[in-house]
């Protein structure tokens, strides 16, 4: 398009010195009231003829040049030969009118389909991917896939599928592959530790299925894991549970421990006990022993004899 601008550009430039070369002549002659001389209009319209042909072949020339900006091509058909060619980074010379040109960024670049809005391609509207898993619920999840065309393939590319290949190939390719890996795990494989394996496999067959198209699949990203709302509460209803459940049990080894304790207790007192009864068996003044032993250390008492103890901490200073 750019190429055609530029002839019509030349062509009505062109007409216009034509016309205003005529022009001239003919106030010329009004105002001599007498035909101008044929040496004196070749003296006027020798300078009028090099500055049209000089502007031409500048502006011709112009139609020309194209340059390609850094991580760019243009692929190239030739009207005449029906053929294609990729024209690189730089300055390019391809005549205008014989050909027709189509940019292509050959840069790594992101396709996200995401819940958020103004996020990802589709800005307006919510772009999640739900799919079902192998027990035929469903979850959504925001992904992000990194690609780049390659230039070797980009001008077949341009052949088969057109500029618009993130919507005719990109696009289905993700939601295809990501619904058919999806199926193969479990909610909850999907929302725990199988996440990076989910990100590989899927990689894998972006790759195989993009690949042949020229469309090089650099990585695939998770971002985000959602659930219905009906799921979203059987699960918190169930998380509720088991904290009660855990709570419980908690409570439950709290009083087996305070039994076992005070079943050790009471046999320790029950062993103290039996240990006592085989003294005071084998030696009964023992539990006179015992008496005194238990009696403080300031107070002072005086044994009579076997059978009495007196205390005389009121009469001893």
């Amino acid at each position: 398009m750019r190429g055609i601008f530029i002839f019509l550009f030349v062509v009505g430039t062109i007409v216009f010195l034509f016309l205003g070369f005529r022009l001239q002549r003919f106030f010329q002659r009004r105002r001599a009231g007498t035909e101008v001389p044929k040496e004196q209009r070749k003296k006027t319209s020798k300078p009028l003829v090099i500055l049209a042909g000089v502007s031409f072949l500048a502006l011709l020339f112009t139609s020309f040049i194209h340059v390609v900006p850094p991580g760019r091509a243009l692929v190239v058909f030739w009207i005449v030969t029906r053929t294609y060619s990729v024209a690189g980074e730089g300055v390019n010379f391809i005549p205008p009118l014989m050909s027709q040109i189509s940019p292509y960024d050959l840069r790594r670049v992101d396709y996200t389909m995401s819940s958020m809005l103004e996020e990802g391609q589709r800005k307006d509207s919510d772009d999640a991917l739900w799919a079902p898993t192998s027990e035929g619920l469903q979850v959504g999840i925001d992904l992000t896939c990194w690609y780049r065309l390659d230039p070797a393939k980009v001008a077949e590319l341009h052949r088969k599928i057109g500029p618009a290949f993130e919507e005719k190939v990109v696009r289905p390719a993700i939601r295809s592959t990501v619904r058919l890996t999806l199926s193969g795990y479990t909610i909850m494989d999907i929302y725990s530790n199988q996440r990076e394996t989910i990100q590989n496999e899927i990689f894998d067959k972006l790759s195989k299925q993009l690949g042949p198209d020229g469309i090089i699949v650099d990585g695939v990203a998770i971002r985000n894991v959602q659930f219905t709302t009906e799921y979203s509460r059987s699960i918190e209803e169930k998380q509720i549970a088991q904290q009660r459940a855990q709570k419980m049990e908690y409570v439950l080894l709290e009083e087996q421990k305070e039994a076992e304790r005070k079943i050790i207790e009471a046999e320790g007192k029950a062993k103290a006990i039996e240990i006592v009864s085989q003294k005071l068996r084998a030696n009964p003044n023992y539990i006179k022993y015992l008496y005194v032993d238990k009696l403080s250390d300031d107070v002072k008492v005086i044994v009579s004899d076997q059978s009495t103890i007196m205390d005389l901490k009121g009469l001893i200073p």
